[in-house]
């Protein structure tokens, strides 16, 4: 109820805006697109509703498939993996693009990202040696969206809060840029356009 509103209002004031609705809820993102959103933002990686998946199919726009273990409320206490977290991560999404691919009619969904999750099910040591081994998701053949700014994995290890965690966002931003990472969901724009600029000398 309170996202429909804000993306109308996005809309009507910014026309030529990108706008991305985080849901994992396949009936909030019908509705989200219904009402002008360009791109869902799945942090459940179509594992959270059944329907997901196949209402993307159905849309045909954009989508942001996040590897989670558990859902929000259990991610914590699954932050444990038998298994290499790299392989891990290859293996849901691989299966998940598989079940996109069913969905659309066997046919490969144009436009799809993936966000390996940080801080989702994850420890600090995952998230760590995840931004180190970026570049080993790069066989999926998709865009990785990364989301580090302002995060736990950022601020603790220097004994600091959120607010103060820009300086540890812009280095961690320039690991993922080196990584392969294609988008950074950011909280101080202006920084890190900067950054990426530098980085890939746009």
């Amino acid at each position: 109820a309170r996202l429909l509103p804000a993306i109308e209002a996005l809309r009507r004031e910014f026309p030529q805006a990108f706008i991305s609705a985080d849901t994992f809820r396949a009936s909030v993102a019908a509705a989200a697109v219904a009402a002008g959103a360009d791109l869902i933002n799945d942090i459940g990686g179509g594992t959270l509703d059944a329907d997901m998946l196949p209402t993307v199919a159905r849309l045909r726009v954009p989508y942001c498939l996040m590897h989670i273990k558990g859902n929000p409320q259990t991610m914590r206490s699954l932050a444990q993996y038998d298994d290499d977290l790299v392989l891990t991560l290859l293996r849901f999404f691989r299966d998940q693009l598989a079940a996109l691919r069913k969905a659309n009619g066997g046919q490969p969904m144009p436009d799809v990202l993936l966000d390996p999750g940080f801080g989702f099910a994850k420890t600090p040591t995952h998230n760590h040696a995840l931004l180190r081994r970026l570049p080993e998701l790069a066989p999926l053949g998709y865009g990785l969206l990364v989301g580090l700014s302002r995060k736990a994995m950022v601020y603790k290890p220097l004994g600091l809060g959120p607010e103060t965690a820009l300086n540890g966002t812009t280095a961690l931003h320039v690991l993922a840029l080196q990584g392969g990472a294609k988008l950074l969901r950011v909280h101080d724009v202006a920084e890190a356009r900067q950054t990426i600029d530098l980085v890939c000398g746009r």
